[in-house]
C-alpha cells in the first residue's frame, strides 16, 4: 500500500521541518498581535460555490455524507472565515486580526510546489477600510519570510490593485457584466504567459491592445516608484492608495527593497476588490509563495447580504515555502540547524547496574517533571552502547547509575569532563548545568 497521489507521509525529520515552519508562522503572527483560530476541515459544498461559483466543484474532494448532505474537504479557509465572522462578529472588537494554520485539500494535477494536500497559514484583518491594514498585512508577509533567513535577494512582493484596471476601462466598464470582466482580468493575468494572438483575442471585446496595456503598466509603475513624484499628483486617482501604501506606510518600515509594483497581478478573478499582492522567488523558479488582498464584499455575499464588513487577508502554503527554503542555502542551513537543535535531548540516563534501575526511574520522573528531555535504555544494555546512544541523541549530559551509588557519575557529553555528585543533588546540579 502507498500514499495516495499528491498526499505525503511525514517521517520524523519531515515533521521536525514542518514544525519549524509552523513555529515561525505562529511566532511572527503573534508578534503582529494576530490571534489564532481554526475552523472545521469539512464544510458544506455550497459554501465554496457561493465564493467561487459552481466550477470550483471540479477542484474539490467532495461527497454526499451519511446525512445526505453535500460536503467537501476545505480547499481554502476564507469562506469559513466569512461564515464564522457573519455568525460571531458582535463578540469581537474591530478590527479583528486572526491567523490560522491548517490542512487543505484540492483535487488538482500535482506539480512542483502544489500537491493535493498542504498546510497553510492564513492571516486576515476584518473590519478596517484604511490602507494601513493593507500595509500591516504586507509587512507581516515580509517578516514571516524574513524569519526563515530569507532576504530581499530571495523573494519579492508584487503589488497591484483591481481598482486600477476598473479605472483603466473607464466609461467602457458599464458595457460589461461580471463574466466579461473576469475574462478581461484573465487576459491581464496571463499577458506574459499566453501567445500574443490568444491574448489579443481575449482583449478584443474591450477595445484595447497588448501594447496599450503594457505601456500603461510601465508608466504607472514608474510614477508610483519614483520618490520624486509627490503624493499630490496622485490625489483623486486610483493610484493614490497605492502611493500612500508604498511611501507612507511601508517605506518608513524600511521594507521597500522587498516590494515591486506589478499590475499584471490580479489574483482570484471572482472576489478580490482592491489591493492584491503575490510573493515570488527572485529566481523565478517557483509558483507564488503567498498571495492575498482585499475582499470587501465576501462577508456580505456569504451572509446573504445580512452583514457588510471590509476584509483582507493572505495565505502562505508549506509546500512551495519548503521549496524556497531548500533553494536558498542560508535558509536551508538555518532550518537544518534549528531542526537538529530541537531534536536533541538534555539528559541520557546510563544504567550500568540493573539493581539501580528503580533508583534511575525515580530520578528520570523527577527530571521530566522539571521539563527536561530525558531518555534511558528500556532494557539491559552494555554501558558502551548506552553512551553511544547518548551521543546519537545529542544528549548534553549523561548520568551513570552504577558502582558509584549512592553517588552518580556525570559526564558532560560536549567536553568529556566527568565528576561525581550525591544522587540527591542531581536536580540542583541540572538546574545550574542546563539552565
Amino acid at each position: 500500500m502507498q500514499a495516495l497521489p499528491g498526499f505525503r507521509d511525514f517521517l520524523p525529520e519531515d515533521c521536525a521541518k514542518r514544525n519549524y515552519i509552523f513555529a515561525r508562522w505562529r511566532e511572527v503572527a503573534r508578534r503582529y498581535a494576530f490571534v489564532e483560530w481554526e475552523g472545521p476541515v469539512l464544510e458544506a459544498t455550497e459554501l465554496y460555490k457561493k465564493k467561487s461559483g459552481a466550477e470550483i466543484v471540479d477542484q474539490l474532494f467532495n461527497f454526499t455524507d451519511k446525512g445526505e448532505r453535500e460536503v467537501a474537504l476545505r480547499p481554502e479557509l476564507t469562506p469559513t472565515l466569512a461564515r464564522v465572522i457573519a455568525a460571531h462578529e458582535r463578540e469581537f472588537k474591530k478590527p479583528i486580526k486572526w491567523f490560522s494554520i491548517g490542512q487543505f485539500f484540492r483535487y488538482e494535477k500535482q506539480q512542483r510546489g502544489r500537491l493535493r494536500e498542504h498546510f497553510q497559514l492564513n492571516c486576515d484583518i476584518v473590519g478596517e477600510t484604511s490602507v494601513a491594514a493593507d500595509a500591516e498585512l504586507i509587512a507581516l508577509v515580509i517578516d514571516l519570510l524574513r524569519s526563515f533567513a530569507l532576504t530581499e535577494k530571495d523573494f519579492v512582493v508584487r503589488l497591484s490593485s483591481r481598482d486600477v484596471w476598473l479605472a483603466f476601462l473607464g466609461n467602457k466598464l458599464r458595457a460589461f457584466n461580471d463574466a466579461q470582466l473576469r475574462r478581461f482580468f484573465e487576459a491581464v493575468d496571463k499577458i506574459d504567459r499566453l501567445e500574443e494572438t490568444k491574448t489579443a483575442e481575449l482583449l478584443q471585446p474591450f477595445d484595447t491592445s497588448i501594447s496599450e496595456i503594457r505601456e500603461w503598466v510601465r508608466t504607472s509603475r514608474e510614477r508610483l516608484l519614483d520618490p520624486e513624484v509627490e503624493r499630490s499628483q496622485f490625489e483623486g486617482t486610483v493610484l493614490e492608495k497605492l502611493h500612500e501604501l508604498l511611501h507612507d506606510h511601508l517605506a518608513p518600515r524600511g521594507l521597500t527593497a522587498f516590494l515591486d509594483v506589478d499590475f499584471t497581478i490580479v489574483r482570484g478573478l471572482t472576489y478580490y476588490t482592491g489591493t492584491v499582492f503575490e510573493v515570488f522567488d527572485r529566481r523565478k523558479k517557483l509558483r507564488a509563495i503567498a498571495g492575498g488582498g482585499r475582499y470587501d464584499d465576501l462577508i456580505r455575499q456569504i451572509s446573504d447580504l445580512n452583514l457588510n464588513l471590509p476584509a483582507l487577508g493572505f495565505a502562505m502554503g508549506d509546500v512551495v515555502l519548503g521549496e524556497l527554503i531548500n533553494e536558498s542555502p542560508h535558509a536551508r542551513d538555518a532550518m537544518e540547524q534549528a531542526v537538529a537543535t530541537k531534536g536533541k535531548i538534555d539528559i541520557y540516563i546510563v544504567i550500568a547496574k540493573e539493581e539501580r534501575r528503580s533508583d534511575a526511574l525515580r530520578q528520570i520522573q523527577q527530571l521530566r517533571d522539571r521539563g527536561y528531555r530525558v531518555d534511558y535504555p528500556l532494557t539491559s544494555e552494555k554501558v558502551g552502547k548506552q553512551f553511544q546512544t547518548a551521543e546519537q541523541l545529542g544528549a548534553r549530559v549523561a548520568v551513570l547509575f552504577g558502582d558509584e551509588w549512592p553517588q552518580l557519575k556525570i559526564k558532560d557529553m560536549t567536553t568529556g569532563e566527568q565528576q561525581l555528585i550525591p544522587h540527591e543533588d542531581l536536580a540542583a546540579y541540572m538546574e545550574s548545568k542546563l539552565r
